[in-house]
């Protein structure tokens, strides 16, 4: 059976910086999987939507192809999205476990045992993933790797600067010599120090986060459903008057001012909401994220919540204004 090599559609170079981000994102398939799978849905969902909007929407085909092909970039966005959420959730839970560990090797090395062994010691079935990573450097190194490139090799797993730079330490305590025990106990120290204020300052950012959320959840559905409600009862007031009826108002001496339906239709006006909202309370999620955590990929988890909860009071605020004026709203 014949296999597609999509790696070839892409290029050599997009191939391996995909393969970058799945080794950092941990997922166990290979770039070809993964292109064949960002290459087969861009096809389908161009396909489907595009037919769709023109069988059952009646657009015209090239607006609907264009349509189509939004909907596979928003496609495309949310897979790559999913790779930045996977390598950026592995680095914050390294960052939040090496504290732990080093002191967990710390106390193994005051033993007597070296720094491999204790290492291996050390690992715990609550570091998950990272566990499998610390076995492997020690199996690098019983195979005959230098100290040195199993640990790159490590911190290469990660995209994180904290483990990057506490690689480095060890690297250099290891070869110059040195306390290695009190090193990192020192180093643990200090990162849960860190893990501390970035928490104080998240804390103290927390008003700012509340007044994102109401304007982003609160404020602005609401006022585009209030504002949805007014265009609709204008477009219906107006649609009771008679266009030669406007030529007996008095013109009240401005010569230049002349009375003319409102060009903004219902329709219109409501999928611009709809499209606004959901622009104004995905970013709201970004936002939130990257005040709260520091890392703004994570609000792509809020995202969906976000514009749900955000569309449904646009939702009840139209309903409820759409009921009170009803009586001027009649045609």
């Amino acid at each position: 059976m014949a296999v597609i090599v999509f790696e070839r559609l892409v290029g050599r170079n997009v191939a391996r910086f995909i393969s970058d981000e799945l080794d950092l994102a941990g997922i166990k398939t290979t770039a070809n999987t993964f292109i064949g799978i960002a290459i087969i849905g861009w096809i389908i969902i161009t396909v489907l939507v595009s037919f769709s909007l023109v069988l059952f929407v009646s657009m015209q085909f090239g607006l609907a192809f264009i349509a189509g092909m939004g909907m596979s970039v928003m496609y495309e966005v949310m897979l790559y999205s999913y790779l930045e959420l996977m390598i950026e959730q592995r680095k914050s839970f390294v960052e939040e476990v090496l504290p732990d560990y080093l002191q967990l090797t710390a106390a193994n090395m005051r033993s007597g045992v070296s720094l491999s062994m204790a290492m291996n010691m050390a690992v715990r079935p609550e570091f998950k993933y990272f566990s499998d990573d610390i076995r492997l450097f020690g199996k690098q190194l019983y195979s005959g790797e230098t100290m040195a490139n199993a640990f790159n090799n490590l911190a290469a797993k990660y995209r994180s600067v904290v483990l990057k730079r506490t690689v480095r330490v060890i690297i250099q305590a290891e070869q110059y010599g040195g306390g290695m025990a009190d090193l990192l106990n020192q180093i643990a120290k200090d990162l849960r120090g860190q893990q501390i204020v970035q928490k104080e300052v998240a804390g103290q950012l927390f008003m700012y986060t509340i007044f994102i959320a109401f304007a982003a959840l609160i404020g602005a559905p609401t006022l585009y459903g209030l504002t949805n409600q007014m265009i609709t009862v204008t477009s219906n007031v107006w649609s009771k008057i008679s266009v030669n009826s406007l030529s007996n108002l008095p013109s009240i001496g401005i010569s230049f001012v002349k009375l003319s339906k409102p060009l903004i239709t219902p329709q219109g006006y409501y999928i611009f909401s709809v499209a606004a909202i959901i622009i104004i309370t995905g970013f709201g999620s970004f936002i939130i994220s990257s005040i709260t955590s520091g890392a703004t990929i994570r609000g792509i988890r809020y995202m969906p919540v976000f514009i749900v909860l955000g569309l449904i009071i646009f939702f009840i605020v139209s309903t409820v204004m759409g009921g009170l004026f009803s009586s001027l709203a009649a045609p």
